[in-house]
C-alpha cells in the first residue's frame, strides 16, 4: 500500500510504501475488544477503599436496651443499617491488571493500524520543520496538511502524532494543542489510542523507527530513538544465555 508523503507546506513529496505484513491485516473485533479492554482494566488504581463495621470508629456501647423501649433490637450504632455505619459488602483494593500475551498485543496494533490505512486515515510528512518550540507555527503545519481549520465551529479530527523525545521542538509545539493532538512514542503505540483517533500522523523518520520496531531490526542497532528499557534487558537475557 502507497501514501504520499506532505510536506510541512502542504505539497506532496514522494511515495512511502507502506508493507503489507503490517498495514493489510484483517480486524478481527473479538481480539481488539480483548486487549482494548485489558488495557483499560491494567490502568486502573484499584486504591478504592470503604470500611466495615470492624473498621468504623464508635459503637462499643448497646445504644439501649434489649427490652422495654417498643424500639428494635439493637446492638451497635455502626451496625451497616444505621446512618454512619460500617458498609456490608466492603469495597477492597485490588489489581485489575490482566495478563495478555504480546503476539495479542501486537496483532492488534497492526489490525488498528491496517484499519487506519484502509480508511486513508495515516498521514506522513517529510519533516516538520519546527526548529523552535512555537504553537502558531505547529497550527501552521497542521491548517496545510488540511488537519486543522480555522473555523471556530468546525469539530477538530483527533490526532495521534508519533513523535521521537530527541524531537524536542517538535513535541513542544504540539503539547499546546491538547484539545486535538495525542504525542506518543513510536514504541509505546498501542492499539487502543490508535482507534482512539481518528488520524495517525507520522514523520518520515518516526514511520522508520516504528518499521524497525515491527521487524524487530531495533533491537540489534540499538538506537536510542526507538529502543525502550525492556528491550534492552530482553537482549542482555539473550546474551547471558548464550554465553553458557
Amino acid at each position: 500500500m502507497e501514501i504520499t508523503v506532505k510536506t510541512s507546506t502542504g505539497k506532496d513529496a514522494g511515495k512511502v510504501e507502506l508493507p503489507e505484513q503490517f498495514f493489510e491485516q484483517e480486524a478481527n473485533l473479538s481480539l481488539l475488544n480483548q486487549v482494548v479492554l485489558a488495557q483499560l482494566a491494567s490502568s486502573r488504581q484499584g486504591t478504592h477503599k470503604t470500611k466495615n463495621r470492624n473498621e468504623v470508629s464508635g459503637g462499643g456501647q448497646k445504644p439501649w436496651r434489649q427490652k422495654g423501649t417498643g424500639r428494635a433490637r439493637a446492638g451497635s450504632s455502626r451496625s451497616p443499617i444505621w446512618r454512619g455505619g460500617g458498609m456490608t459488602h466492603a469495597i477492597r483494593p485490588r489489581d485489575y491488571s490482566q495478563k495478555t500475551p504480546k503476539k495479542m498485543v501486537r496483532k492488534a496494533l497492526l489490525q488498528a493500524l491496517s484499519d487506519r490505512a484502509f480508511e486513508n486515515n495515516i498521514v506522513v510528512i517529510d519533516d516538520w520543520k519546527l526548529d523552535a518550540p512555537k504553537t502558531k507555527d505547529a497550527i501552521k503545519v497542521l491548517e496545510a496538511l488540511e488537519l486543522r481549520t480555522k473555523d471556530v465551529k468546525e469539530k477538530l479530527p483527533r490526532l495521534l502524532v508519533v513523535v521521537h523525545h530527541t524531537q524536542e521542538a517538535v513535541w513542544k509545539s504540539l503539547r499546546g494543542l491538547s484539545d486535538q493532538v495525542q504525542l506518543i512514542l513510536p514504541r509505546e503505540l498501542n492499539a487502543y489510542d490508535v482507534l482512539c483517533s481518528d488520524k495517525v500522523v507520522f514523520s518520515s523518520d518516526t514511520l522508520e523507527a516504528l518499521l524497525r520496531i515491527l521487524k524487530k531490526e531495533h533491537i540489534d542497532s540499538y538506537d536510542p530513538m526507538d529502543v525502550s528499557m525492556e528491550d534492552i534487558v530482553e537482549a542482555d537475557t539473550d546474551a547471558l544465555e548464550g554465553a553458557k
